[in-house]
């Protein structure tokens, strides 16, 4: 049962890494962390270090969060230098 586990934990970190990496839209990028941080929650769950998943189970969400303010405010500054004209479209 174990090994079932892993190679799940495992799928979701390769899936997730790859959705990163080949994605080109920075939301679909925040969804494949949030995958790519699954699985290493599990893989930290399965080799039995629980504390150390408490944390990344906790920092997680505040990470994608952190992200998510981070694009919004990329896309602001975008679209501030197209409107004043020192970036083309």
């Amino acid at each position: 049962m174990e090994f079932f586990i892993s190679l799940i934990a495992i799928a979701l970190m390769l899936i997730g890494a790859f959705g990163i990496i080949f994605l080109k839209k920075p939301l679909d990028k925040i969804i494949m962390f949030s995958i790519l941080d699954a699985g290493f929650v599990l893989v930290i769950v399965l080799f039995k270090y629980l504390d150390v998943a408490l944390f990344a189970a906790l920092s997680g969400p505040l990470s994608t969060l952190v992200f998510i303010l981070a694009i919004v405010k990329i896309k602001e500054i975008r679209k501030n230098k197209v409107e004043s004209g020192d970036l083309i479209a």
